[in-house]
């Protein structure tokens, strides 16, 4: 049990980022690694980066601690806030259970420290664990370090939970001369909460926010994000107008004004792109067709440096409408590749597609480029040419990707073709 969660820890299971701090990085999981000190964001907040931020919240009665990174990088994390004040822990609140924010529990936790969540914290962490398997190899992939053995399948409620108090919608407590309120903000998870310190008017938002287009689905496979919860938190937050907004990737963002102009236009894009996506699916327009049309104007455009419109877009379609395409092949268990040897073959064998696909790849067309490779190698897995235009096309791709998880799978898949052609 504490291997799977230590697995789930110590993977970047979620993910976010600043455009200074992580989007864009190669290797998000090492943010941080370098950071000689902590940040001291005013006399009471110091942060610590990692590729999930963690923030110590100092009060006259000891100290309450947001958001413990992973396993791995908790460790720095500790050592940099302690230094700046090495009181207590008498409080860990979780954002949200990922292991890029949950791992560093054990690390922090003392015998009386309270580790407060979220109610749907539980489920959350159950499922994760439920996954282990498929979310350690997916992982590992998208991330670039070896598969870890995740052991024997601990059931579907097989997880262990740190937290000492869970709570609904509201919840608040005093440490000290500081009340912290906490509220139910769902978007990035079920399980999400923020932080709110009216003392400060800083808001801990968690994975609600960051500068890129949110990652409403993630390559790495998860549950439904919904747009419509994005909203109604990200509306939550605006209503309490912080003065100090605090995400769990990327830098602290100050005043009020600033604030509101990045949140609002945050929910504007997200809100954009669902009722766009909800018009098209009521007109009759398929998922392709729809991520290829809808684009988000220009004054909502946030980047996608981490989440990708045409994933979202997506995601939000099968949310609403799951798997089912309304082809009549789809209904039955036999996939679409399993015509490609016979495809190959009226083609005159891999070569004809080989050639094809190298000539996608010198007009730029490198996803078509993908797919007749695909027909090719399913007709003849170690034909060479086949994986050098394989090769090409995914190295072609890489070059021109801005976002972080497009690169981390390309980068994947480059590496398996390239130890077919060494083998």
């Amino acid at each position: 049990m504490i291997r799977v969660r230590i697995v789930l820890a110590a993977l970047a299971a979620t993910a976010s980022a600043s455009a200074q701090v992580q989007i864009g990085v190669d290797n998000p999981l090492r943010t941080g690694e370098n950071q000689q000190a902590a940040v001291h964001v005013n006399d009471a907040i110091y942060l610590a980066y990692g590729f999930g931020n963690t923030f110590l919240v100092t009060t006259s009665a000891g100290n309450v601690v947001i958001d413990t990174s992973s396993i791995v990088r908790a460790p720095k994390a500790k050592e940099l806030l302690q230094r700046e004040n090495a009181g207590p822990i008498k409080y860990i609140v979780l954002t949200h259970a990922h292991g890029d924010h949950a791992g560093g529990v054990p690390l922090w936790k003392a015998a009386d420290t309270q580790v407060i969540v979220q109610k749907e914290h539980y489920e959350f962490v159950n499922y994760q664990t439920r996954l282990a398997g498929f979310f350690a190899e997916r992982n590992a992939a998208q991330f670039n370090f070896q598969r870890p053995q995740t052991g024997a399948w601990a059931g579907n409620y097989g997880a262990k939970i740190d937290a000492t108090v869970q709570f609904d919608d509201h919840y608040e407590f005093t440490l000290g001369d500081t009340r912290f309120e906490l509220m139910s903000t769902p978007g990035e998870t079920p399980d999400h909460l923020t932080v709110w310190i009216p003392k400060y008017k800083a808001a801990f938002v968690g994975d609600n926010y960051y500068e890129s287009f949110p990652n409403m689905y993630t390559l790495r496979g998860t549950k439904p994000r919904w747009a419509l919860d994005y909203i109604a938190s990200l509306n939550k937050v605006l209503a309490l107008k912080p003065e100090l907004l605090l995400p769990s990737h990327g830098e602290p963002v100050r005043g009020n004004v600033e604030i509101t102009r990045r949140l609002t236009q945050y929910r504007d894009a997200i809100g954009y792109v669902h009722d766009a996506v909800v018009r098209g699916m009521n007109d009759g327009k398929d998922v392709f067709t729809l991520m290829h049309e809808i684009k988000l104007p220009p004054q909502l455009v946030v980047g996608e440096g981490y989440g990708n419109l045409i994933w979202s877009i997506r995601g939000i379609y099968e949310g609403y409408a799951g798997w089912f395409d309304m082809k009549p092949a789809t209904m039955y268990d036999v996939p679409m590749d399993a015509v490609f040897p016979d495809l190959a073959k009226l083609a005159g064998g891999a070569g004809p597609v080989v050639k094809l696909a190298s000539e996608y790849v010198e007009k730029g067309r490198y996803v078509e480029a993908l797919q007749l490779t695909d027909v090719a190698l399913a007709s003849d897995p170690g034909f060479r040419p086949a994986l050098e235009t394989r090769l090409k096309a995914l190295e072609s791709l890489r070059e021109k990707s801005k976002n972080s998880n497009e690169r981390g799978w390309l980068d994947y898949h480059i590496r398996v073709v390239k130890k077919k052609l060494s083998g």
